[in-house]
């Protein structure tokens, strides 16, 4: 059987489609990691979203932190998951752990632009 195939997008089949999600290669899951921006960032832009990228500064939405707005430290583009900047869950042995949070949670509320080629890729629409 296939590892992934790109035809599997268009499949109703629930299977299908998280295996689709969770074998995706990293140029495509990558997309997967979209974040939607601010209303400010939308209309200077001209998007709807952009992948988020390690020291953007986002907006937790939904859940238990809803309001925090914290620096991405990590995008685990594997798990699909962005670790967020003192967000950290406190084991019982007194390790920190960080939380992971699903981008479809999450919205941009400053963008990090020291990146030239993520520049380039806003102003070619």
């Amino acid at each position: 059987m296939k590892e992934w195939s790109r035809h599997w997008v268009r499949s109703k089949n629930p299977k299908k489609q998280r295996k689709y999600v969770l074998n995706a290669p990293f140029h495509i899951a990558r997309k997967l990691m979209s974040v939607r921006l601010a209303k400010d960032l939308k209309t200077k832009f001209g998007k709807r979203n952009i992948p988020v990228r390690k020291g953007d500064k986002v907006k937790v939405m939904v859940g238990q932190l809803k309001g925090k707005i914290a620096k991405v430290i990590k995008v685990n583009l594997n798990n699909k998951f962005v670790h967020l900047e003192d967000t950290f869950v406190v084991k019982r042995d007194g390790n920190k752990v960080p939380i992971s949070f699903h981008p479809s949670n999450l919205m941009i509320l400053e963008l990090y632009l020291d990146d030239k080629f993520r520049k380039k890729a806003l102003e070619r629409k």
